[in-house]
């Protein structure tokens, strides 16, 4: 009732609305488009899903939003966000019907994977521009809610598009055209965020002072080297950087498993052949997993009642080396199923924690650029995992040794995390000179 709440406090400003708006159908598009690529690059029935090719998808999903967000805030001082909303979805618009065209007539190639990387390149500089301009439609005093309310029903939106394409391809007729419609239709939706943007005014997200076209490039000159000083920061303060730390191994743990559980519902629980079943197998598998997530967000504050963040993240580190010894030990649908539910607490769970930690002692000055790290960590991270799953899984997904490998690496982090925390006694340690003026 308090997101209904707080959405009924923010939504009384027009132009909140507005942007919202071309929020929550942009992010639609979004899961709808991820939906289709993931159709298409993993459950294509003209196409064997391999380790190999599994790892080459995920590097084309994730590496956008590993590269580009960092320096997204330079271009987005400097270009109208305004335009960045209406210009940008509008790109989209014409990618997605090319690559639904692409489907169509010569099916998944190298034009495919470009395509679908610029596309989502796009994306993530879109969520940027959202978030940028959101100080511009809500009164000071409601910034820290909005701010909170907008990424999360975002998010519902794009699980909602992601639903809704996987509805479409259910019913879509068998056939070359059947690859594209998700994609045709993510499409329509882009143009309707593309024109929805044009209800804001051309200068109304700001910025308020574009700076000169040479300065863009001391911009993203700048931008790199406050994120190795943050870097150096963090590790220097000692909580903020072993959580991060603990945060990126939990990930590419995660993103090995993650990809040996979709190996598994297409070729391990399902008939290789048969695509649909494999697809159906995979949202049962996530579905399971996003039940764990869920029980995280119950348990954690109660967790956080009884003991530390730090301690917490031990706990969820341990629940998931239990999720990789079951699966070491079975291949049974049961236990896998157990398995991803374990997954999804421990992961959940986890970054609740950390999330806490790197808020509460990081300084402020340097709070920005923690986070900027930390969006790059957590997804080159599963970057990472996708070359390792490659080089280690077989074609089912399943192998006991990686698993029990898994195992034992999930539970010498939580006892390396453990021991570091305790040698500061779960204290930040103060950096001197690291306040800015």
């Amino acid at each position: 009732m308090s997101v209904l709440s707080d959405l009924r406090t923010v939504a009384v400003h027009r132009d909140f609305r507005k942007l919202f708006t071309v929020r929550l159908v942009s992010q639609c598009g979004d899961g709808m488009f991820q939906v289709g690529l993931a159709t298409l690059f993993f459950f294509n029935p003209q196409n064997m899903a391999t380790a190999a090719s599994v790892a080459a998808a995920f590097a084309v999903l994730l590496l956008p939003f590993t590269v580009v967000g960092p320096f997204a805030g330079p271009l987005l001082d400097r270009w109208r966000r305004r335009q960045v909303l209406f210009l940008g979805n509008a790109l989209r618009v014409v990618l997605g019907l090319v690559l639904a065209a692409l489907m169509a007539t010569v099916g998944v190639g190298l034009p495919v994977y470009v395509l679908a990387l610029v596309t989502l390149g796009v994306n993530r500089f879109l969520l940027s521009a959202l978030s940028a301009g959101l100080p511009r439609v809500v009164p000071a005093d409601l910034l820290l809610m909005a701010n909170t309310l907008t990424p999360t029903l975002g998010a519902v939106s794009a699980v909602v598009g992601g639903a809704l394409g996987f509805v479409i391809n259910l019913l879509a007729p068998a056939g070359p055209v059947k690859d594209g419609v998700v994609l045709a239709t993510a499409a329509l939706l882009f143009g309707a965020a593309s024109l929805l943007a044009l209800r804001l005014g051309r200068d109304q997200l700001g910025p308020a002072h574009r700076s000169g076209p040479g300065r863009l490039w001391r911009d993203v000159r700048a931008t790199a080297g406050d994120m190795v000083d943050g870097a150096r920061y963090l590790v220097a303060r000692r909580t903020p950087g072993m959580a991060l730390g603990v945060m990126a191994v939990h990930r590419f743990l995660y993103g090995v498993n993650f990809i040996a559980l979709l190996l598994m519902s297409r070729n391990l629980l399902s008939d290789p052949a048969d695509a649909q079943a494999g697809l159906a197998t995979f949202a049962l598998l996530t579905g399971v997993s996003f039940a764990g997530n869920g029980l995280a967000i119950v348990l954690t504050p109660i967790a956080h009642e009884r003991m530390r963040p730090s301690a917490w993240i031990v706990v969820c580190l341990g629940i998931a080396g239990v999720s990789q010894a079951l699966l070491a030990l079975s291949a049974q649908r049961a236990a896998i199923m157990a398995a991803a539910v374990l997954m999804g607490l421990g992961v959940q769970g986890a970054k609740i924690a950390v999330d806490t930690i790197v808020q509460r002692d990081t300084d402020d000055a340097y709070r920005g650029r923690a986070f900027a790290l930390y969006d790059v960590l957590y997804n080159a991270a599963f970057v990472g995992a996708a070359a390792l799953a490659a080089a280690v899984l077989p074609d089912t997904g399943w192998s006991p040794a990686v698993f029990a490998v898994l195992t034992f690496v999930y539970v010498a982090v939580a006892a390396a995390y453990r021991a570091g925390t305790g040698r500061v006694h779960d204290r930040p340690v103060p950096v001197p000179g690291t306040e800015l003026p």
